[in-house]
């Protein structure tokens, strides 16, 4: 009986544990990265650009295969046409100006056939291959610019609860000690060795600091939502986070050397490239408008006409075909073709213009972000000692409290110049890691497939 109580227990154990890795997933931030370029809605959408791309270029391809078209038409004459000639053409007799009403045609008439036409030279045909190509490739840059930006929100968002984490444990840590304190001051209270005061006091900075963690709470709620929101998940999903602060080598926030700097790193460099040789092609296309156009044509078919519908199934139809090409020279187009170059030309000069704009632009974020990263790595450092040193001071103050010689007071203004110092150096330290986003992607550094 017990043999199968355990047995039991441990198979609804083991389907406990299962439907927690279910509803449970866990992520380090990378595999959160990896599992935003998979899955946001936002790189679905760029993907769908992507296959709208390569629709594009095979649309245009298929400009140059042969176009064939197939047509049967049934025409009924409910009152055929009538052809005025002249009476004298069969009446010597008859007067001047007589004319004779004949019917011409017949009541029933059909065709059927089929028509082909080949393109075989059209300057921006060929041209329209290219740029449908350079096209798609900028599709596939504009996807990668997506998942960067997804990264970017993606991995701001996980430092910010790693660093609430921590909070919250420091938060914890001081309200007991704080109410450790407090429980030993009501103590010494009771036995006359403390003042009334020195227990309100205490009760006063404990219940502030619970009020802080309540909201800290709220506020590591809100950041989960914000990373599920950032990784294309459910709000309403569990996801479980397996980085600690504590993995994050300090010493690889310090500036990275601008000598590092390769414009094309950038994403935007490269789309901007793109975007030149699309350009330039576009005024090679608007050029290769002055150039002829050549077409072969050919048709085939059947046709007949009776004064009986029947006896357009039941008797012959008379066949025909034609073959030839057509060659079409634009002579004057009232400079509208001219004014496109222009345009084009002007076009091509911003984008060429926009390469020194975005240099400027790059070099001043990356000396940007080395300054403020600086800046941060300094401020943690000088935050690290002071809260080392506020630690201390609380510690002493206690001692000096408990042995008589230091005031409830001392304390408490110490617990609270600890509590800032834990504040700051989070706080910088959340900063830092975010100075170290921006500069890795002022770099080009911060994602790549």
């Amino acid at each position: 009986m017990n043999t199968n109580l355990l047995s039991k227990w441990l198979i609804f154990s083991l389907l406990l544990v299962t439907n927690l890795s279910f509803s449970q997933q866990s992520y380090s931030l990378r595999e959160a990265v990896d599992y935003t370029v998979k899955n946001h809605i936002s790189i679905k959408n760029a993907q769908l650009d992507i296959y709208n791309a390569e629709a594009r270029v095979n649309e245009l391809k298929g400009l140059g295969l042969p176009q064939v078209g197939a047509s049967v038409a049934y025409t009924n004459n409910v009152i055929i046409p009538k052809m005025f000639i002249p009476a004298k053409t069969f009446d010597p007799t008859a007067a001047e100006g007589d004319v004779i009403a004949a019917e011409f045609g017949v009541a029933n008439s059909g065709q059927a056939g089929i028509s082909l036409s080949q393109l075989l030279f059209d300057g921006s045909y060929t041209l329209g291959l290219k740029a449908a190509d350079v096209y798609k490739e900028l599709s596939k840059k504009a996807l990668l610019q997506t998942k960067q930006q997804a990264a970017e929100g993606v991995t701001k968002a996980y430092y910010g609860i790693l660093v609430n984490e921590e909070r919250i444990k420091l938060l914890t840590l001081n309200i007991g000690r704080l109410d450790s304190l407090l429980r030993d001051t009501k103590a010494l209270n009771a036995q006359g060795f403390a003042e009334k005061l020195d227990v309100q006091r205490l009760e006063v900075q404990l219940n502030n600091l619970k009020i802080e963690a309540k909201n800290v709470d709220r506020l590591q709620e809100l950041s989960y939502h914000l990373l599920k929101f950032q990784m294309g998940k459910k709000v309403t999903e569990t996801i479980l986070l397996t980085d600690k602060l504590s993995d994050v080598n300090i010493n690889e926030l310090t500036p990275e050397n601008q000598l590092d700097l390769k414009y094309g790193n950038r994403i935007e460099y490269s789309i901007l490239e793109t975007q030149n040789r699309l350009a330039e092609l576009d005024l090679k296309n608007q050029k290769a408008g002055y150039l002829p156009r050549v077409v072969l044509t050919g048709s085939f078919g059947y046709s007949a006409g009776r004064p009986k519908f029947f006896d357009l199934i039941s008797k012959p139809w008379f066949n025909a075909a034609s073959l030839g090409f057509a060659v079409q020279v634009p002579i004057f187009d009232g400079f509208q073709r001219k004014n496109k170059i222009i345009q084009s030309q002007n076009s091509l000069l911003k984008v060429k213009q926009s390469f020194e704009l975005l240099e400027n632009s790059i070099d001043m974020q990356v000396k940007q972000g080395q300054i403020t990263l600086k800046n941060a790595y300094e401020t943690l450092q000088e935050q690290k000692a002071n809260m080392d040193l506020a630690s201390e001071v609380v510690r002493v103050t206690k001692i000096k409290y408990k042995q008589g010689v230091g005031s409830n007071l001392e304390v408490i203004n110490a617990e609270i110049s600890y509590k800032e110092a834990q504040t700051n150096y989070f706080t910088t330290f959340y900063n830092a890691l975010v100075a170290k986003v921006d500069l890795d992607k002022a770099l080009g550094k911060l994602y790549n497939d």
